[in-house]
């Protein structure tokens, strides 16, 4: 016949046993969420969105831009930076920074001058292709500048 055996556990090592259990049950569910290919990271590093469009006249056809008010994200390391652009029919207005963090600020100092140099030359009329970048931020100012050509052909009438 077979003989009943009793095992004896000690409380200690069923309590680190569950903890054990647990963890790697969270790390498992950690490495889950972290490779599962879901959403996208952003690889253009800017996203345009219009805020709002007014002044539209009912003649285009002269017209080579959309009229309006129109929102870029800029990503600078891990930073985004909101660029706001407005654009008159023929002409960009101005360019500004929105809702920039002081922290970003901190680590980009130079973003505020040159957005406004780029801002400055635009509403002169002076071609995107023909903008002078400064000489202390050639790198950010032609991000920027390249983020509002982008928003520019976005807008661009058709």
């Amino acid at each position: 016949m077979s003989r009943t055996r009793i095992v004896i556990f000690q409380l200690k090592e069923i309590i680190y046993t569950a903890i054990f259990v647990g963890l790697g049950i969270l790390l498992l569910i950690l490495l889950f969420f972290m490779f599962w290919p879901g959403k996208g990271k952003e690889s253009a590093g800017t996203t345009t969105t219009p805020s709002s469009v007014s002044g539209q006249s009912a003649d285009t056809g002269s017209a080579k831009y959309i009229a309006g008010v129109y929102t870029s994200k800029l990503t600078l390391g891990d930073a985004k930076i909101n660029l706001k652009v407005s654009l008159d029919q023929d002409r960009v207005k101005s360019v500004e920074v929105v809702n920039l963090k002081e922290s970003v600020e901190t680590m980009y100092p130079l973003i505020k001058p040159a957005v406004k140099e780029i801002s400055d030359q635009l509403a002169q009329n002076v071609a995107p292709d023909q903008v002078v970048l400064s000489d202390d931020s050639p790198y950010t100012s032609q991000l920027i500048l390249d983020t509002v050509c982008q928003v520019m052909n976005e807008a661009a009438a058709e």
